[in-house]
């Protein structure tokens, strides 16, 4: 297989790549998203596969870990002749031309256009908390929800709900900050986190900084829920009435409140070092 190469901004293959690469209501709408970088392209390939396109700059191809990544989908291609399905289209761009898609600046030069996984696309029937999960309330800020996701799959909690107004997990900013972490999750949007809760067959976890109990005092062996919410306002009053529980993170009165990404890191080490003690 050979590399594709298109010279010209008016190549309809290209448009599609700059709206893909620009526009949230285009990715959304075709299910697509991009992948910026070597070690988000590694980490598909490692835990989803082939991508539906590699897009590669001309100056990127001497790079060894851009010609390992070509190499790799050359040989799926090669050896699934039969099955497109499995077969990675590799497009060469011109430096000029790649650099509008790029979503890194001074990135190497290689991106994959991927499929969201079916696990994170809106409108799944009826999602059940019947295991350990993190529970996400209008988490607005992408670096924020990257760091979330990558403590998730760090701490073990591989089920990720997010309600509506949380920001869009599959937006390149946020798989940035992911660092891979979203292709060993199984990540679900848009859900009602009201009706998740009351049907849960596991405890529900929300923390306060007024609460009595503490996330050291409480037994967090059995696998459990954690349920977390906006920067600013925090959990809505109406899912911290519905949670088994509120804990608080013990903290120096100087600081009136943690990062949610830190509090979710410090909550989720803490079940993971009860459990494993």
């Amino acid at each position: 297989m050979s590399l594709r190469s298109i010279q010209s901004r008016d190549n309809a293959h290209y448009k599609q790549l700059r709206q893909w690469a620009s526009s949230a209501q285009a990715r959304r709408k075709s299910g697509m998203t991009l992948l910026d970088g070597v070690h988000l392209c590694e980490a598909w390939l490692q835990h989803r596969g082939m991508p539906a396109l590699c897009v590669v700059a001309e100056s990127a191809l001497s790079h060894p870990e851009v010609a390992a990544i070509l190499a790799q989908c050359e040989s799926n291609a090669n050896a699934s002749a039969d099955s497109s399905a499995d077969a990675a289209e590799c497009i060469l761009l011109s430096d000029a031309l790649f650099t509008p898609l790029g979503q890194v600046e001074h990135g190497v030069g290689i991106l994959f256009v991927v499929k969201v996984p079916d696990a994170a696309s809106s409108g799944q029937a009826s999602p059940s908390l019947q295991s350990a999960a993190l529970l996400l309330d209008s988490v607005q800020d992408p670096g924020n929800l990257g760091t979330i996701l990558r403590t998730a799959a760090a701490a073990g909690v591989h089920n990720i709900f997010c309600g509506p107004g949380t920001a869009a997990v599959w937006s390149p900013k946020v798989l940035r900050a992911g660092m891979g972490a979203h292709f060993v999750l199984e990540i679900t949007e848009d859900v009602d986190l009201a009706q998740l809760i009351q049907h849960a067959s596991v405890p529900v976890y929300a923390t306060q900084p007024d609460a009595p109990n503490t996330i050291y005092t409480a037994d967090l062996r059995v696998p459990s829920a954690w349920l977390f919410g906006h920067e600013g306002q925090g959990v809505s009053e109406q899912l911290l009435s519905l949670a088994t529980e509120r804990l608080s993170i013990p903290q120096s009165t100087q600081v009136e409140s943690l990062n949610v990404a830190a509090s979710v890191a410090i909550c989720l080490f803490e079940q993971r070092r009860q459990q494993h003690s």
